[in-house]
Order: structure tokens, then sequence, then C-alpha cells
């Protein structure tokens, strides 16, 4: 049995699975960060060296050369502020997927002022009091003409655009 000399004992010892799983760990947060696009990334606060691999990374087809520069960018990770890199890429994606919810809660308003469901119409104005009433009830009256004639639903799509930027100007 060898005793640790004073130099082992300043560095805290950290087992192979472990080093494995940390690397893992930072390869996944490089993968998560190789699905956003451009814009997306750009809201990220990136090294260079890292914003660099992404874009290379991004023009690589071959399976066997991506799969080594996703190891690279795991690599790069090591030396990168790994834990503020995680917050930011939540905030961009909780960002995205609250749009897609805001974006299902209006095709959902649209599709039943389309039915004629009348209580929508006042959960809408409890939400979006500025909403022009008799702007959607013409909207509703010219997409239903619309459908019956199938003609396409370019009044269906305004009314979805109307309630989207009522929506977008109140906040909600």
């Amino acid at each position: 049995m060898t005793s640790k000399t004073g130099e082992d004992t300043d560095k805290e010892w950290i087992s192979k699975s472990q080093r494995k799983r940390d690397c893992e760990s930072l390869q996944k947060i490089s993968d998560r960060l190789l699905k956003l696009k451009p814009d997306e990334l750009a809201l990220i606060d990136l090294p260079d060296e890292l914003k660099n691999a992404l874009q290379e990374a991004h023009h690589i087809h071959s399976n066997s050369a991506l799969k080594r520069q996703r190891q690279y960018l795991g690599k790069i990770m090591r030396s990168c502020d790994s834990e503020k890199i995680q917050q930011q890429l939540d905030a961009v994606v909780h960002r995205n997927d609250t749009n897609t919810a805001q974006f299902r809660k209006i095709e959902q308003w649209r599709d039943r002022l389309l039915d004629n469901d009348k209580q929508v119409l006042g959960e809408i104005i409890l939400q979006l009091p500025e909403l022009d009433r008799h702007h959607v009830h013409n909207l509703v009256r010219q997409a239903s003409k619309e459908a019956a004639a199938g003609k396409p639903p370019a009044a269906a799509r305004k009314l979805f655009r109307y309630l989207r930027e009522l929506s977008e100007a109140s906040g909600e």
C-alpha cells in the first residue's frame, strides 16, 4: 500500500467512471446546442472556440466525423462554464416551449370561434380586453363563407394573425 504524497492530497480524486459521466453530460449539452437554430444559438453567450466547433459540426455529413466532432465539442465544454451555458440553453428552450404553448392556445381560440362556440369570445376578451368584437365577427363570418364555398381559409388565417398580434401586444 502506498501513501499519498502532499501533491496528491491537493487534488480531489475523481473516479474514471465519474469523469466519463461528466464528459457524457457535457456532450449532451453540446448535442442540445447542435439542435438549435442559428438565431437561437446567437442568444447564448458561448466562447469563440465552441461557436466555431458548433458551426463546423453543422457542415459535417459523415456519421463517424460527426461523432468525432461531438466528442471534440464535449472536450471544449470542459474548459467552459457549462452551468452558465446550461442555464442559457434552458432559457432559450423554455422560451420556445412558451411560444409553442401560446401558439396552440391561439389556434384553439380560432377553432372554437369558427365552430361558433359562444363562450370563447368572453374568455378571449378577459385576456385581451382591446379585442375588436366587430372585426372578429366579420372574420368568423367570412371564414365560414370561405369554408362553405371550398375556398382557401384566408379569413381564418387573418383571424389567427389578429389574435396573435393582440396577444403579443398585451404580453400574454
